[in-house]
Parts: C-alpha cells; structure tokens; sequence
C-alpha cells in the first residue's frame, strides 16, 4: 500500500516566511502614533494684500510648523509662513505666526487631517499701491486641512489648503493716519502648501 506524500520543502518554504513575518507586520499595525511632528515646505498665496480686482497676483513663501502631543488624533500646533512678491510697484512682505489645534485620522496608510490657527500678520510698511502706506499687523485666521503620505514611521509627504482671513488697512496721510480700506482690497486668501513631516 502507498504511504501519503509529505508536501516539499519548496511548498512549505513560503508559508514559514509569512508565518515568521507576521509578528513584525502585527507589530507595525499596532504601533502607537508618534506624538510630536516638524514640517517644513514650500506656500503659495492666492493673491496680494493690495491686490484689487484687474490687479491680483500670487506670491509664493515658505512654511514651518510644530504640532505637540497626541490625544485622541488632536495636536497643538504652532505654524509660522512667510510670501515674498511684488505686486501694483509695491513689494508684498507678509508673515504669520499663528496657532491652535490639527486633528488627523488615518485611512489606511496615510493621514487625513484639518487645522484651526489664529494669530497675527505682520507687513512691511509700503505694501500698498505705488508704495503707499499701510498698517503693519492685523489679527488673521487660517481654517484648512490636507493629506499625509508616509515614507517611513518618522518622514511623510505632506499636501494641504486652506482659507485665510485678515483685516490689515491702508493707512490716510499724517498726522491723522486713520486707517481705510479701498474697494476690492482682499480680506479673505486662498493658500496651498506643500513639503515634508518628521514625525518623533
């Protein structure tokens, strides 16, 4: 009588790899999220601070930002950016410091988040038309969100947008200096980001 077949080496060989790899692929899984992150990228501003209409211009900066601590997928985050731009003769020479709260949640591999900051904007002097005077700081505030595609456990690629509002003012000749604002100048910006987290 026959005796039964014991299946080869060469069948059982990838079963005890994937058997031995599901400890470490369980262990990446369960891995908690790393508490604090650094981004650093590249901003694009949808308009300038005296951009009327027939005279709107984008300006492009930079962007840095810390979010601390981790509870419940929500961060304090603390983010500063700057635009560089000439627009209607006048140089453009915003930058924000701001903070509040990120909150993400993970579909599957990458993070989805959405932000809330709120803070100041300061401006050169003689952003206005021709280099006309202006005030030099405003109250400002950022609502948007984005996406993170991770490389490793610490570094991901990071793509987000979001609605900014300010309420900075031309300035009327001295020694009045009473602020105003001129028909079509923007409150409210569109801004998009892009650039690189380190999470740790």
């Amino acid at each position: 009588m026959p005796r039964p077949s014991l299946p080869s080496l060469s069948r059982l060989f990838p079963a005890l790899v994937l058997l031995s790899c599901m400890p470490v692929l369980v262990s990446q899984e369960a891995a908690p999220p790393l508490r604090h992150e650094v981004y650093v990228g590249y901003t694009w501003l949808s308009n300038s601070f005296n951009g009327v209409p027939g005279a709107r211009q984008s300006l492009n900066g930079w962007d840095a930002s810390l979010a601390l601590g981790y509870w419940h997928g929500l961060r304090f985050k603390a983010e500063t950016f700057s635009y560089r731009g000439t627009n209607l003769g006048a140089p453009q020479q915003p930058m924000f410091i701001m903070g509040g709260g990120q909150y993400g949640h993970r579909l599957g591999r990458e993070t989805v988040f959405v932000e809330g900051l709120a803070g100041d904007v300061g401006m050169n002097r003689n952003w206005g038309a021709n280099q006309s005077a202006g005030e030099t700081a405003s109250f400002a505030t950022l609502l948007g969100g984005g996406i993170d595609v991770p490389l490793s456990r610490h570094f991901a690629a990071r793509a987000g947008a979001g609605f900014i509002y300010e309420n900075i003012a031309l300035q009327g000749p001295r020694p009045d200096i009473v602020p105003y604002r001129v028909p079509g100048l923007p409150n409210f910006f569109a801004r998009l980001s892009t650039g690189m987290v380190w999470r740790f």
